[in-house]
């Protein structure tokens, strides 16, 4: 008997099982593959804000969230000797078009005012241009460009790595690879994994990525739509000598990420519709060419790896976190999308609050499972 069963080893999964740790759960955590097998285990890792402007609730809680991740990472680095590969390195927007830059000057007095927590100031700095020379190249910046102090990176890798690091050091958490949940009795607490073990818990936390739509789906007696889908996305590693202190360049849906160990990410496409879900293509040929174009200190550096994989994305379009409706036993922590690494430990954090009797009163509604399934059900 464990108090807590989470399932799927990834960045959703490791934080709830920190998150756990700290609540004092016995946790067991099993990965049907190995630790970030899925979407977490990519190469792009940025950590961006919501634009500043109409701001509300979901925008504010995301800011929070990315503000905290700094002092969360730094405390896991001091237990275990390891880096994530964090850096509030910010985010360069180029700035092609004048009503862009007219735009951009609205948004500088929109994070004056919302970009605020305690004596903590982040800016959104509208410039002519940038710095150094090609990062990126002059053209894309005929009317400045944007630099958000917000913004950073994260070594999606190195994360994992890291939280995994901090759980090993645990006598509260067990973590399984190569474990595949089979099936879930919500009335008695138990389930059943590959090998035919039987493992009962108090709780379940869902955090398997796109694999759990699977599950939550087979829950439902009269779904009108699936709870989620696959996204797929390519994104590719070169070699630069780049200085990794350098803002990431965000500019007509591409980033191009400087990380610290001499290599650069560029990613990454979107695709509702594939056919091999773990193969590159023109796809991503295409958007290396566009970094390239852009920023003109990589047109010669050489790709070291491609990448591909599945991101989920629940059917209310942002993450689905908390109980589910229907079963007191059974906790959602998934549908991160694009946002779970900036997100996860504030999402973690939430659902282990819940679980111990701490309901979270600033998780956005939309984030909430009520929401989501009424939409599942067409309620």
């Amino acid at each position: 008997m464990t108090d807590l069963l989470i399932v799927g080893g990834g960045i959703m999964g490791l934080w709830a099982a920190v998150m756990a740790e700290r609540a004092g759960l016995k946790t067991v955590l099993i990965e049907k593959d190995r630790i970030g097998a899925g979407a977490s285990g990519g190469v792009v890792g940025a950590l961006m804000p919501h634009m500043p402007d109409r701001w509300n609730g979901k925008k504010r809680f995301q800011f929070d969230a990315l503000v905290a991740l700094e002092a969360e990472i730094a405390a896991l680095e001091a237990q275990t000797g390891l880096s994530a590969g964090y850096r509030r390195s910010g985010r360069l927007i180029p700035l092609p078009k004048p009503h862009l830059r007219t735009i951009a000057l609205r948004h500088e007095q929109d994070a004056l005012a919302n970009w605020r927590v305690g004596d903590r100031q982040f800016f959104w700095h509208v410039r002519d241009d940038a710095t150094p020379a090609g990062w990126p190249q002059s053209e894309t910046m005929a009317s400045g460009v944007v630099l958000d102090t917000l913004a950073g990176r994260v070594d999606p890798r190195r994360m994992l790595a890291l939280l995994l690091a901090y759980l090993r050091q645990s006598n509260l958490v067990r973590i399984e690879e190569g474990r595949e949940l089979l099936n879930l009795d919500l009335v008695k607490g138990q389930a059943i994994l590959s090998g035919g073990e039987t493992l009962s818990f108090g709780s379940c936390v869902l955090a398997a990525g796109v694999q759990s739509f699977g599950h939550l789906d087979r829950l439902e007696t009269a779904a009108a739509e699936p709870t989620g889908v696959a996204v797929k996305g390519q994104a590719a590693l070169l070699e630069a000598d780049i200085d990794p202190a350098l803002p990431v360049i965000f500019f007509d849906g591409l980033y191009v990420i400087p990380h610290d160990n001499g290599l650069v990410a560029v990613g990454s496409t979107s695709e509702n519709s594939f056919s091999d879900p773990r193969s590159t293509d023109g796809q991503l040929e295409d958007l290396l060419d566009h970094a390239r174009t852009i920023v003109p200190l990589l047109r010669d550096a050489p790709v070291v790896e491609r990448w591909a994989g599945l991101r989920p994305k629940a059917i209310g379009r942002d993450p689905m976190v908390g109980r589910h409706p229907d079963f007191e036993k059974l906790y959602i922590l998934t549908g991160g999308f694009k946002i779970s690494f900036g997100l996860a430990h504030r999402l973690a954090e939430s659902v282990i609050g819940e679980i111990c009797g701490r309901p979270d009163k600033g998780l956005p509604q939309s984030f909430r499972c009520q929401e989501h399934f009424s939409l599942v059900r067409g309620t």
